[in-house]
């Protein structure tokens, strides 16, 4: 969730009728600005192959300006730098104490919630000390092992994320569920659960995107919701971390109304923590990004020609994202058909015939003629489909926020909860 983003969201909720460009929710609590670098030497730039060098050769790769999910989550978890791929251990594999593992200690209660799969990079290094962040049953076995006085460190673990939980090998939820734990699967479930201790798996890997998920899935404000009137009954108070997983996801496949999307699901929890924190008085609210994906822009060149200019009409006339529009399409065989079906877009005779011609088998590459639709005719740039180095916005709310004011490394993030758990 890159600057461009917010710029990109604030224009999606702006009111045309008005003058004046209304501001989103996330402006009100700017601070100030975090570097993302993971640990590294100046001018190398890696991504996630560092975990499978070191399982090739025994030995860290060593990263540069760019930095993975898994490394700068670990920053904000542990307050130490690590290598892409890397989750809560430092350059010889060992453990990194995490900003959770020491509020559980402190009896305080836990929780995440997030929309990809629970032990996706970002969750899984506030809970989990491993070398490849992609090792998902060691991850997820380590959800349930890492204990504390004899109980596991989580107490609300709300998600994706059945494929590893729930596998033949071991089913971690039931572990979860031997000793007491509520383990739910729809919306439904989650909202009549009198237990404060619930694992809720509602997708087999990530939840489906805001625009496109049905009745029964949660979004990201009911789980947040959930999860803070869990674990605000506890009187020694709770560490809670959120995750809109998906905004990452939207720019790695270049997909702005995707993205659009999961802004806007993960606005409607950040105003549930605010509610909660408001009447509160007590709990200090962090928001930021571990990078930004895609390296969006607002406006881009077209046909040869720059265009000073973003038509936000565009996304808003999408009632499915394009991936959902690929996916259909992989069903019914005809991607125009689902494209017209999923937006009230006009599109060119061309555009149509590409997309009549497409074969929607090959999902990835029928998303692709969708998002250029939609990049072409709204106006929106992409550098990459990875990351970018480039600085991330902070948001503050509650008591400390003064403390946060100014530019950060990531890695001042748990140093700064830290430093609140110690008070």
């Amino acid at each position: 969730m890159g600057p461009a983003y917010l710029k990109a969201y604030r224009m999606i909720k702006d009111d045309p009728k008005t003058s004046e460009v209304e501001t989103t929710l996330f402006d009100s609590l700017l601070v100030g600005t975090i570097r993302t670098d993971p640990q590294g030497v100046s001018g190398e730039i890696t991504d996630s192959s560092a975990s499978a060098k070191a399982f090739a050769t025994g030995k860290k790769a060593v990263n540069g300006r760019v930095t993975d999910s898994a490394a700068s989550a670990t920053a904000f978890a542990t307050g130490h730098k690590t290598v892409n791929g890397s989750l809560s251990v430092n350059l010889e594999n060992k453990p990194l104490p995490t900003v959770l593992e020491k509020a559980k200690r402190m009896g305080k209660s836990t929780g995440m919630v997030v929309t990809s799969q629970v032990y996706h990079a970002t969750p899984a290094a506030f809970i989990a000390h491993e070398s490849n962040r992609d090792n998902y049953s060691e991850i997820s076995s380590q959800f349930f092992d890492n204990q504390f006085q004899g109980q596991p460190y989580i107490d609300v673990l709300l998600g994706g994320g059945k494929k590893y939980f729930m596998q033949d090998k071991r089913n971690v939820s039931k572990d979860f569920a031997s000793i007491g734990y509520d383990i739910i699967t729809n919306k439904k479930s989650l909202l009549s659960s009198n237990n404060n201790r619930i694992v809720g798996l509602f997708a087999d890997i990530g939840l489906k995107k805001k625009l496109d998920r049905n009745k029964d899935t949660p979004s990201l404000a009911d789980m947040t919701r959930v999860a803070i009137s869990k674990l605000s009954t506890n009187d020694n108070g709770f560490f809670l971390m959120v995750e809109g997983s998906q905004i990452d996801w939207a720019g790695h496949e270049n997909d702005i109304v995707g993205a659009m999307s999961e802004m806007e699901d993960f606005e409607q929890a950040l105003k549930e923590a605010l509610d909660f924190a408001i009447n509160d008085k007590q709990t200090q609210i962090i928001v930021t990004a571990d990078h930004s994906t895609g390296g969006l822009s607002v406006g881009a060149t077209v046909d040869g020609t720059d265009y000073y200019q973003w038509n936000s009409d565009v996304i808003r006339a999408f009632q499915l994202t394009p991936n959902e529009i690929a996916l259909r399409a992989k069903v019914s065989g005809d991607l125009l058909a689902e494209f017209e079906e999923a937006t009230s877009l006009i599109i060119s005779e061309e555009e149509k015939l590409v997309l009549r011609e497409a074969d929607p088998k090959q999902h990835y590459k029928a998303l692709a003629l969708v998002t250029k639709i939609v990049d072409r005719q709204s106006y929106t740039g992409w550098t990459t489909q990875g990351h970018t180095g480039v600085d991330v916005n902070l948001y503050a709310f509650g008591p400390n926020s003064s403390q946060l004011v100014g530019h950060w490394d990531n890695t001042k993030i748990a140093d700064f909860i830290f430093e609140l758990l110690d008070k």
